[in-house]
């Protein structure tokens, strides 16, 4: 395992910032808990009886049992898949996910490709690097440019095959590698966002190259796209993230020498787009990057590319605000190969680093609670993937 030093000290307050919980306790759903212990009952594969009617925890009834394996980490959930088979069943039915979704349990842990070995996630309450599987993907989708998007208990990745558009899917219930159902209209260089178990895409190319305007919304429960009523305006190179429940692209172009400085929100209740006239003034351009913005506690921060400031939107005055520094240079590369995203109640960045030991990965994070002392951003650096280069290929951020 690689990563930086971490005392017990600077952990505190990393649990608040990534690791939340309402407290409180929940029974177990009776459909749910007959259910597990149903299937606990049953018969393995190879015909072998596995199971009793034992508690997970001995001592406890398995209402208290499952809420106190719900409070444990994340990272312990593959190891305790390992003791026996009703574990297994357990970790891989999803259920502990959901009973932490009750409780208001969230953890969350970056998903990030830096080099060819492919995806990694960091547990970064637990300072813990840990390796995905590879995709089964074939070579054109491996080595082709992809996005990524964290959506419930999944990651998704999107790219292109030999002939056509394609979406894999990790599950962190099985945590395998799946082929995700397509979209309704194929597309690359979209706007995306999640919000729970939902998430939206707007906007791109398609395959032809054709600049679009319609969108789409996918629900990880099912794993299924349904078509939503298209935009105002045709886009790509734009980009997209919830905020008071309403979902909102931002900038893009119409085509190679023509951008937008306009928005446009999405209200789940009417179906209908609102268009924003000037919501992001800093005009894209071909060879930039689509902007870097993140939401922390409903507030939109961006990344200016020319100037390595984060600046902050003021939803009365639709104006932006300059707050401080960026902790890495955005200006070098257009703002390619680094990452601007929302993790719990702070807002991370994940870019490259040379330094006398050679090139490294460093993600730092700033809470915007913290404030802003005399045009500086306290940033701390939350941890570091040392010889992984200096270019971040796709990031994603999941809380669950």
């Amino acid at each position: 395992m690689e990563g930086g030093s971490m005392d017990c000290e600077a952990q505190k307050p990393k649990k608040s910032m990534f690791c939340s919980s309402s407290g409180g306790a929940t029974n177990l759903p009776h459909s749910v808990g007959e259910e597990i212990e149903i299937r606990s009952r049953g018969r393995a594969d190879d015909g072998h009886l596995f199971g009793s009617s034992d508690s997970f925890l001995p001592g406890l009834h398995d209402d208290v049992a499952l809420t106190c394996l719900a409070r444990a980490s994340r990272s312990d959930y593959a190891s305790l898949s390992c003791l026996n088979v009703r574990f297994n069943m357990l970790i891989k039915s999803g259920y502990l996910y959901e009973l932490r979704r009750q409780l208001g349990i969230v953890e969350h842990w970056v998903y990030m490709v830096c080099d060819p070995r492919g995806w990694e996630a960091f547990d970064p309450f637990r300072n813990k690097w840990m390796r995905l599987p590879k995709i089964p993907c074939d070579d054109c989708f491996n080595y082709a440019d992809k996005e990524s998007l964290a959506v419930g208990n999944e990651l998704l990745v999107f790219g292109r095959e030999l002939f056509e558009f394609a979406i894999w899917k990790y599950s962190l219930t099985s945590r395998e590698w799946s082929k995700c159902e397509g979209m309704n209209r194929p597309r690359c260089l979209f706007a995306s966002g999640s919000l729970g178990s939902i998430a939206i895409v707007a906007g791109g190319s398609d395959k032809n190259g054709n600049v679009l305007k319609s969108a789409e919304i996918y629900d990880s429960l099912t794993g299924k796209w349904e078509m939503l009523p298209g935009m105002n305006s045709p886009r790509r190179l734009c980009s997209g993230f919830f905020m008071d429940d309403k979902f909102y692209v931002i900038g893009g172009m119409t085509s190679p020498t023509d951008s937008l400085t306009c928005a446009e929100e999405f209200d789940l209740k009417t179906r209908k787009w609102r268009k924003i006239e000037g919501m992001y003034p800093n005009v894209n351009r071909a060879a930039q990057a689509p902007p870097l913005v993140a939401v922390v506690d409903n507030q939109l921060y961006a990344v200016e590319y020319l100037t390595n400031m984060v600046k902050k939107y003021d939803k009365v005055r639709n104006s932006w605000d300059e707050l401080g520094r960026l902790p890495v240079r955005a200006d070098s590369s257009n703002g390619w190969g680094l990452a601007f995203k929302s993790c719990g109640e702070a807002l991370l960045v994940v870019g490259g680093q040379r330094g006398p030991e050679g090139e490294s990965i460093v993600l730092n994070c700033w809470r915007p609670k913290s404030g802003v002392r005399n045009g500086t951003l306290d940033w701390e650096v939350l941890g570091v993937k040392e010889h992984a280069g200096v270019f971040v290929y796709n990031c994603a951020v999941m809380g669950c």
